[in-house]
Order: structure tokens, then sequence, then C-alpha cells
């Protein structure tokens, strides 16, 4: 029977190459699994039991780590065994591998009232400013992760209002762009006099402005922070408190959560339901008019 570690090395193709995971998952993969299988002295496949399993998570608990870090050692050896099944290696079964409840993810959102603050702080018209703004806008319209608003192309079809991004595990999703947003993009892209195919660069200081580049993620999270100070909003704003934004704001507006996931880009249902107690607001007005009306008061 292969040894454990050459079965491992495959695996770690197999995430990278057929399922198409970033290098950065593939060493977390890579790192939880040989400590399950150094500390449960695991050379094959059929050494690894429901007693290894029980005793593992034990330490893991007696550590003091979060739910959460436990749930991800738990993923890895859940799906690694899925890949043992894949290829017919006799081993525990997937489904024996069960993982602990987390609390619910609790978000951070701004106010709305702040978020229409924000997108209007960058009001010049130098070339920073137009790009700022139009970052601002396509952050809100489209939901994006930092790393894929990062990867945008100036070659959009803005006429037709949205575009096909890569995202997470290789996964194409179509994203939609606002009217606001593509006349701020349509306003930047005129003042640009470059040929760089990136949609947002990092921009030179001084009198004229000129791009020198692909923007960078931390670029962006340093813009974003500032137009937050500038909007008179109390504490830091990173990228992805907007990406929170335009996913209740969705979910408020009636749309079901379906509709988000795929809009979102997310993988499992659960993560997206994260955003579901931010609407809870209407459910107080509800029960505030409607609960207990036949009580004297």
């Amino acid at each position: 029977m292969t040894d454990i570690n050459t079965l491992l090395s495959e695996y770690l193709d197999y995430i990278e190459i057929e399922k198409g995971r970033s290098l950065r998952t593939r060493e977390n993969y890579s790192r939880y699994l040989k400590e399950f299988f150094e500390h449960s002295n695991i050379k094959k496949p059929n050494d690894i039991t429901e007693e290894v399993v029980r005793k593992f998570r034990l330490d893991l608990a007696r550590k003091n780590l979060k739910k959460i870090t436990q749930s991800y050692y738990l993923i890895a050896l859940r799906n690694f065994l899925k890949y043992l099944v894949k290829r017919d290696i006799p081993s525990l079964a997937p489904d024996k591998i069960e993982l602990p409840k987390v609390a619910q993810r609790q978000i951070d959102i701004i106010e709305y009232k702040d978020l229409e603050r924000l997108l209007k702080a960058p009001e010049g018209n130098t070339l920073r400013d137009l790009r700022d703004r139009a970052i601002l806008e396509t952050f809100f319209s489209t939901g994006l992760r930092l790393a894929e608003l990062c990867s945008l192309n100036r070659d959009l079809d803005l006429e037709d209002g949205q575009t096909t991004i890569r995202g997470k595990g290789e996964k194409l999703r179509i994203v939609f762009f606002s009217n606001g947003a593509r006349e701020s993009i349509k306003k930047y892209l005129k003042a640009r006099n470059d040929t760089d195919p990136a949609l947002f660069v990092s921009i030179s200081g001084g009198k004229h402005q000129k791009a020198l580049g692909r923007i960078t993620p931390r670029s962006v999270q340093r813009l974003v922070d500032y137009w937050a100070k500038r909007a008179g909003i109390p504490k830091k704003i990173h990228p992805h408190q907007i990406r929170h934004l335009f996913a209740t704001d969705l979910l408020v507006n009636g749309a079901d959560l379906r509709s988000v996931q795929t809009l979102l880009g997310h993988s499992n249902i659960s993560t997206t339901q994260n955003y579901t107690h931010l609407t809870n607001k209407e459910l107080k007005e509800i029960h505030e008019a409607f609960h207990a009306r036949r009580r004297s008061k």
C-alpha cells in the first residue's frame, strides 16, 4: 500500500491542478494534514480510524484553539479522505468526520448613510480622485473581493454593464455595474493617457499625475480608509465592509439568498447566511407593529 506522505503529495497536486485551489490553500492543507499524521503516527491510509481522529480533536481542543481553527484541520482531513474514496483506497469514511459547531460570524458593517458619504467623498477632477470614485462605486455595485477588483482590466464592455470574474477556486461568475459605477469608470478612463491594460492603476504624485502599473490591494485598502476619514466616518473602514453592504442591501430590498450567494461567489450558502442577521431591523419593526396588539397597555 502507498505510504501516506506519497498520497498526501499526490492529493496536494490534485487540489491545485484539478480543483483549481490556490497555492495558499495547498500550503494550509499540507500543514494541517502533516500535523495530524505526525500527531497520530499515521503511516498508511488504514491507520486513520475514528479513535485516532477523536484523540487528535481532543488535543486540538485542549490547545485552546478557536472552533473555527479546529474546523480547518478537520475540513482538510475530510477532504483528503474523500480523495482516498475517489481512488478506491481503503481508509476512514469521510462522513465519520463531524465538524465542531462554530458560532455565527459577526459581520461588521457601516451605516448606509455613512456609505453614501464615502461614495461621494472623492469630489475632485484629478486622475486620482476620478480613480478613487470609480473604485468605490465599483466595489458597491459589484460586491467584488479586493483581489478581484485589482485584477480587472480596462477592456470592460461598459455598455453591456457586466463582466465575468474568475474568483476563488477559479470559479467564474458574472458581476454587474450600476449606472453610477459605469459613469465613474468612463470619466476616469477618459482622463487616462496611458496604455496599461489594468483598469485601476497606481498613480504618481505631483502636478502631472500618471499611471504606474496595476494598483495593489494594499493601496486600495489605504485609499478606502483615507476617504472614510475624509467622509467623517470615525472607525477604520476596510474594502470588505463595502462588499458586506452590497450583500445586505440586496437582502434588505428583497433579493433571495441563493441569488446573493451567486453574486458574491460563495461556494456554500452557509457563508451567505451570515448576512441574514443584519436584516433584522425590518423584523424588529414588524414585531413592534404587530405583536401582542390585543393586550391591554
